[in-house]
């Protein structure tokens, strides 16, 4: 991409981007073009990254394991859901998957949560996700049991009107009461130590990208 083009393309996304300035936007566009590669931009063609080039991203860099968590944030970033994700939609996610507020993180991480798409989280849902993140452990008791008790314990700490699935509503006052919950069902955001060696990899002094 030629430097005019970058220019423009950087200007555009750091107007609809809230949490990353121009020279940190311009950075993240040179990285996406990069882990996309030599592409030739033709009409009609989207330029993006699909479902198992973002899945590697989210596992090396963000040390995400758990294959349903890493499908639901693809889906969040892949906001025209046309499987990949174009370069808007890899400013705008990042700037909420690293920089977002509480807020923003709150309805993102529900929505990775609410497999179904209805704006609850249910029982099966919760019992799904957990069951797929919580290691494996070797035991007597069949462990479906203890994951069925959790789902228990979970909902009586959060299910604030006791419909016995958890609302948008429930969820934001649960997790404002304790914010560790905002990942309840799954670490679907970045950890500090993550974030802090991607954020210092990839927004660097600018005259070191003389080369790209």
């Amino acid at each position: 991409m030629n430097r005019k083009k970058l220019q423009k393309l950087t200007d555009t996304l750091t107007k609809n981007c809230k949490h990353f300035n121009k020279f940190e936007v311009g950075c993240l566009i040179k990285l996406f073009y990069n882990l996309v590669g030599d592409v030739v931009e033709r009409p009609g063609v989207v330029i993006g990254l699909d479902r198992n080039s973002f899945r590697n991203i989210l596992h090396v860099t963000f040390a995400m394991t758990d294959d349903m968590i890493m499908d639901r944030v693809f889906r969040g970033f892949d906001k025209d859901n046309d499987g990949c994700v174009n370069v808007s939609e890899w400013i705008n996610g990042l700037s909420l998957f690293l920089r977002g507020s509480l807020e923003e993180k709150m309805r993102y991480c529900f929505e990775v949560f609410d497999l179904n798409g209805d704006g609850f989280i249910s029982k099966e849902e919760m019992f799904h996700l957990l069951k797929n993140s919580l290691l494996k452990q070797p035991s007597e008791e069949d462990p479906d049991e203890g994951i069925k008790d959790l789902v228990e314990t979970t909902l009586k700490k959060m299910d604030h009107d006791h419909d016995g699935k958890l609302s948008f509503a429930d969820y934001e006052q649960a997790v404002r009461e304790e914010t560790l919950l905002l990942e309840a069902f799954g670490p679907c955001l970045p950890d500090p130590k993550s974030q802090m060696e991607f954020e210092a990899q990839v927004f660097k002094d600018p005259n070191e990208f003389s080369d790209m």
